[in-house]
């Protein structure tokens, strides 16, 4: 992009990667929360770190387009919000692995340095939240102009209560500002008490910011083993549209290392000049159940109600209806969370624990932690409505000039019934048109298809029957999103 002289090139990264198994059951491995609009009436966590970080950009700051660093898995969910928030990103690099945020961020650098550029990174997980989104921006502001001479910065929240989930950054003064003179790990709760009451420890936000070439440098010093294999990684990438994934074979071999424990935590004493920025921005990672009550609007008695959900001689409470209505009554401190296929009621104070449930169900090999009961599709989505022996009711929408692939299924027979816009129906070697209110049946070991050529949304009911119901009895011969 053409810039002026004197104005400072920013490339937004957003790490979009984590798996949010501390907000199940909303939160799913196929589905993680950086894809839910917690705390927003419309747009989703990953489109809102997208956008605030968009808006850093002013009169000496100019903003390339987002590079985002998300896993194979969610590739389509990724290109999908992007698409619906209108935005047009420079890459989407997939990791064939998770490797936690060094390598990720190692990936981000490369990219920008093969582009002949040295910009300044601002990296940020994509499913924070801020209260004040200028308050949030004028602080990224501020950090891109003290990483532009060389610095690394990080943005610090000056904490509001004694709190255990966050690691804390120790503060003191430095040039008119702050540096970083220790990171520390959570700490119990009377330690946290402690640096709350003595002050100068902030919580650390996660986002840094810092000149590509700057990152390479110290995780060449720091880590120069994860540093000379993600360069590996990166030199034999290949490129599917906006999706560049690094080489599956060399990356596996990349040990799954945090941005702190691989640099940062080393940077105080190191030539390397590590700041920190304060966030005053109402800030969360929404990490747990608790952190969305406490971002939530409450109302007199203190509970947050979300959804069609009501609370009755009731304190303190989250009360999450996701698809009927929830009712609680003589209760404190407790949440409840509803989704069309589970429940979750716990005590507040427990809320680090909900991944010790979700751990559980994925040992005994349910499908819960994984999916809900609506499945998002590169081509729509799908709602498994009902199930019995030997038969599957499914709510299914194809988007506006969206298909399936062209597909068979050896056990099971399934029954189409439109209800909403217009379907184009391959089966076998005939091609039919179904309006609203008409169906039509696929046998099973038939080769099919469903397109909608229209421009609003194909919805219809789908009735299956056989021996077997399951997504594995599939064969493709052709798919437009390349899946095998």
């Amino acid at each position: 992009m053409s810039i002026q002289s004197g104005t400072l090139l920013v490339l937004p990264v957003v790490m979009a990667g984590g798996g949010g198994s501390r907000l199940w059951p909303l939160s799913r491995t196929g589905h993680p929360k950086q894809f839910l609009a917690l705390g927003h009436d419309r747009l989703s966590l990953f489109q809102q770190a997208v956008s605030r970080l968009a808006a850093v950009a002013c009169a000496d700051i100019a903003v390339q387009p987002a590079l985002v660093v998300g896993n194979e898995e969610h590739r389509f969910l990724l290109a999908d919000q992007l698409q619906e928030a209108g935005v047009v990103p420079g890459a989407i690099v997939l990791e064939p692995a998770g490797r936690n945020t060094a390598p990720a961020l190692a990936l981000a650098a490369l990219h920008a340095v093969q582009q002949g550029e040295d910009p300044v990174l601002v990296v940020a997980p994509a499913d924070h939240v801020f209260a004040s989104e200028a308050a949030g921006v004028d602080a990224l502001r501020a950090a891109v102009r003290l990483a532009a001479g060389g610095s690394i910065v990080l943005l610090g929240v000056p904490p509001t209560r004694p709190e255990t989930g966050y690691g804390y950054l120790r503060a003191e003064p430095h040039e008119g500002g702050l540096r970083v003179a220790q990171f520390v790990e959570k700490p119990d709760l009377a330690t946290a008490e402690d640096y709350l009451a003595r002050g100068g420890y902030l919580w650390n936000a996660g986002i840094f910011v810092l000149r590509a070439s700057v990152w390479l440098a110290a995780l060449a010093r720091f880590h120069p083993p994860m540093a000379q294999l993600a360069s590996q990684a990166w030199q034999a990438r290949s490129h599917d549209g906006r999706f560049v994934r690094p080489d599956a074979t060399v990356f596996a071999q990349i040990p799954a290392v945090s941005i702190d424990y691989a640099v940062m935590e080393k940077c105080p004493g190191s030539p390397f000049d590590i700041r920190v920025v304060p966030l005053e921005a109402g800030w969360s990672d929404l990490g747990a159940w608790d952190a969305v009550w406490q971002f939530g609007p409450r109302d007199g008695d203190g509970n947050v109600l979300i959804g069609d959900a009501r609370a009755s001689e009731s304190r303190d409470c989250l009360v999450h209806a996701g698809s009927r209505l929830v009712s609680v009554v003589g209760l404190e401190g407790v949440v409840v969370v509803e989704t069309a296929d589970a429940v979750l009621v716990m005590d507040k104070a427990r809320a680090q624990d909900v991944r010790q449930v979700a751990a559980a169900l994925e040992a005994e090999g349910r499908p819960e932690p994984a999916l809900a009961r609506k499945v998002h599709r590169p081509w729509g989505w799908y709602d498994s409505v009902d199930a019995g022996p030997h038969f599957q009711v499914k709510r299914i929408m194809v988007k506006p000039g969206a298909s399936l692939s062209l597909q068979l299924h050896h056990h099971r027979a399934e029954h189409w019934v439109v209800v909403a816009g217009t379907a184009e129906v391959t089966r076998g070697d005939e091609t039919i048109t179904l309006e609203a209110n008409q169906s039509t049946y696929i046998p099973a070991g038939q080769k099919h298809r469903l397109a909608n050529r229209g421009t609003a949304p194909l919805e219809l009911i789908e009735v299956q029957s056989g021996s077997y119901l399951g997504e594995d009895d599939i064969v493709r011969f052709d798919d437009r999103y390349g899946r095998a």
